[in-house]
């Protein structure tokens, strides 16, 4: 009858194998490991053959291909009568991809597993740093590591990086880790533990790819000296609003926090404005604090848990990026764009909101200019500048204006239409800021509320859009399908 048996090998000196796995291995007549690197195979019963999987390295692509082979050729001499022995290196459900491979297929077809437990690298790593697992040690495979775009760790608690099998895998895991920690940040690498030639060398994060690393080597990353991690803040907050916290977060609700978070996002935009990257950083956190205040107070209601925030958010990205998470095929940004839109559309389709305008996602309460460069890049996202022939419009909007205002006005549009060519950008945004200033001095004297002047207009460009959404549902056509010169042309008939 089928069946396998999988042994562990513990971490590499032979007291750590234990009695379980001596007894098998004592019965056996032959065993199949997947490699012969490991200290423990020189100790074996004399009378054992040991068959190694090693040549599989030399010839695959990658490791993955490796651990599908060993896994076929498993299953294969699991038909025999003896059925088959399979022993690997430390234990069996510690870091050995073929054996979760294994268990899965096996179970697919029927064929029982025994699981012989070993020591693994792991309990030797925790004897050479001194350390307590249970206290939030974090454990993960390199190779998973660094096939990410950021570390999958809490910054907070300590972790254990397992199989940094080369100065290759050090080097990609070192730039990766350097996302979450500060160069400097001191990490031990600890190599061969359990066995007699067992070393920990601390460093400063940087330099772990300058020494010789193998598959026995693992990186202890210790946490940062300070809360640094999403789960930490959201603790420090939720701490303020508890029934011992303090008086005045408590009393907070939704709305007595909205002028803080617009007086925060504001706070954001000076530091960029400034180019100040401190201020920068200080700021998104005073911003990052409103944002889990309000979440904070929706758990508290039992409205909504910060989960569900993150993979609400997390899913719309990738679902309006299919050609990042999908198969899609894109040759620039205006075709994300467009990609973009029809996507949303179909969102507000599923939703039953099929009237809903391209205009009406953004906020009515965004001031007047912002509002206005937010509609502008809204319509033009669809090919559609409103008016393109900035002195023509000139020439019909700003006649009543008063000499100083139109001179400022042509200046900056000459300026601008050079700007390709000799113009810095704040040269051209200080210019632009004083055609601005020299309007908005113009209304004071007439006495005119100039944000008040502008959300009219941009009132009067959400119903022109309307109006063309309109028509576009009444002569059942579709934006994506119509090319710009139609677009135009649609635009011109419904203002």
């Amino acid at each position: 009858m089928a069946h396998i048996t999988v042994v562990g090998l513990g971490p590499g000196e032979p007291q750590y194998l234990t009695r379980e796995a001596w007894q098998i291995l004592s019965e056996c007549d032959e065993i199949w490991v997947r490699t012969l690197k490991h200290p423990v195979l020189a100790h074996l019963p004399a009378h054992l053959v040991v068959h190694s999987f090693d040549s599989l390295y030399e010839t695959a692509d990658t490791f993955e291909h490796v651990y599908a082979e060993i896994v076929t050729q498993i299953l294969a001499l699991s038909r025999r009568t003896d059925g088959v022995c399979y022993a690997v290196p430390g234990h069996p459900m510690v870091g050995e991809a073929t054996v979760a491979q294994l268990l899965a297929t096996a179970r697919a077809q029927q064929i029982p597993v025994q699981i012989v437990a070993g020591l693994s690298f792991f309990e030797p790593v925790l004897v050479a740093l001194s350390l307590d697992a249970l206290d939030g040690l974090q454990i993960v495979d390199a190779l998973d590591v660094v096939a990410l775009y950021h570390p999958p760790l809490n910054p907070d608690m300590p972790a254990l990086i397992a199989q940094v099998y080369s100065r290759t895998v050090a080097s990609d895991l070192k730039l990766l880790l350097m996302n979450q920690y500060p160069d400097e940040h001191s990490v031990a690498l600890v190599d061969a533990a359990g066995t007699g030639a067992e070393l920990v060398t601390w460093m400063p994060l940087y330099e772990i790819d300058r020494q010789q690393a193998t598959p026995l080597t693992s990186l202890y990353v210790p946490p940062l000296p300070q809360v640094s991690s999403f789960e930490g803040f959201q603790q420090t907050v939720a701490r303020l609003r508890a029934p011992d916290g303090c008086p005045w977060d408590r009393e907070q609700t939704h709305q007595s926090l909205r002028a803080n978070l617009l007086e925060e996002t504001y706070e954001v935009l000076a530091a960029l404005d400034a180019d100040d990257t401190d201020a920068l950083r200080e700021e998104l956190g005073d911003l990052l604090l409103q944002i889990v205040l309000h979440t904070q107070i929706a758990v508290e209601d039992g409205a909504f848990l910060m989960p569900e925030v993150i993979s609400g958010i997390d899913t719309k990205l990738k679902r309006r990026h299919p050609h990042v998470w999908g198969d899609v095929q894109v040759g620039d940004s205006a075709e994300v764009i467009v990609n973009w839109e029809a996507i949303k559309r179909h969102e507000r389709e599923t939703k039953g909101n099929v009237a809903r305008s391209m205009l009406d996602g953004v906020p009515k309460a965004l001031p007047g200019l912002a509002q206005a460069v937010e509609y502008g890049g809204r319509v033009a996202r669809i090919g559609l500048d409103v008016d393109d022939n900035a002195h023509s419009f000139l020439d019909k909007e700003v006649v009543d204006l008063s000499v100083p205002v139109r001179r400022a006005c042509h200046e900056c549009l000459e300026h601008l239409e050079s700007f390709s060519h000799t113009a810095t950008e704040a040269t051209s945004v200080f210019v632009l800021g004083e055609v601005l200033f020299e309007i908005a001095n113009w209304a004071r004297r007439q006495h005119l509320d100039p944000e008040s002047a502008l959300r009219l207009v941009n009132q009067q460009l959400l119903a022109q859009v309307k109006r063309f959404e309109g028509e576009l549902r009444a002569r059942e056509l579709q934006l994506e399908l119509l090319n710009p010169a139609e677009i135009r042309q649609l635009w011109r008939e419904v203002i």
